[in-house]
């Protein structure tokens, strides 16, 4: 088992060509665990986490639903926006300047196998990192992420997740809002789900917060839960 993670923080970066990056991380360890099925000396499956932030774009899973998309490609362009249709679980989100998006690309079988799990740990790396501005986050019965205010009338999603798994090689992840435009959530039903607002970091506690700050403490949090040995820079 090999529990050490190359860290890469790709910065801004065009969406398609991030979702090209993963997949072809994600291609080559399934590879090699094909390889290693086939060979009397297996190799070492190394694991990935991407930091990265995306331009304003809109992505809808796999089992999504179109009409949750309130532009039209006209308006998308007016808006500096793209849409992509992909293959992760879950609904529409957006991703965009102010987000920080995580991609861990990690081979569970050096892990755990099994997913649920998987889910909620990084549903609780994100609530003990915003603990650490004072946020209470919560899970919302039967909706992946993490929401304040479970509840009451005034619950908000702050982080979204999706993944998508092959031979328990994992991609896509985590969309946390901290200085994010919000105006851009109210062009989508978020996640499919009618009703609940979106929020930020930023929207929370009235000032900008510091994205490198965070991300150290979400990487923090990563390595207690995920027992990481330890993280090296790409």
């Amino acid at each position: 088992m090999n529990k050490t993670i190359y860290l890469q923080d790709l910065q801004r970066k065009d969406y398609q060509e991030t979702w090209d990056y993963q997949t072809d991380l994600l291609q080559n360890i399934v590879d090699l665990k094909i390889e290693n099925r086939n060979s009397k000396q297996a190799k070492i499956t190394p694991n990935y986490f991407l930091f990265v932030e995306h331009p304003h774009v809109y992505t809808l899973g796999k089992s999504g639903d179109l009409s949750n998309l309130l532009l039209n490609e006209k308006q998308l362009e007016q808006k500096g926006a793209v849409f992509y249709k992909i293959n992760r679980g879950g609904d529409i989100t957006y991703h965009g300047p102010g987000q920080i998006v995580g991609y861990p690309i990690l081979d569970l079988e050096n892990f755990f196998t099994d997913i649920h799990k998987y889910l909620r740990f990084l549903e609780e790396v994100i609530i003990l990192t915003i603990a650490e501005y004072g946020l209470k986050g919560e899970r919302s019965k039967g909706e992946t992420g993490v929401w304040l205010d479970v509840g009451t009338p005034f619950a908000r999603k702050i982080c979204a997740m999706g993944i998508r798994t092959s031979r328990w090689v994992t991609m896509h992840g985590f969309a946390l809002n901290v200085n994010t435009n919000l105006g851009y959530f109210d062009h989508i039903i978020p996640c499919g789900i009618r009703g609940k607002a979106v929020t930020s970091l930023e929207a929370e506690l009235g000032e900008k917060i510091d994205i490198e700050t965070v991300k150290q403490k979400i990487l923090a949090h990563f390595k207690s839960l995920f027992e990481v040995d330890k993280f090296i820079d790409l």
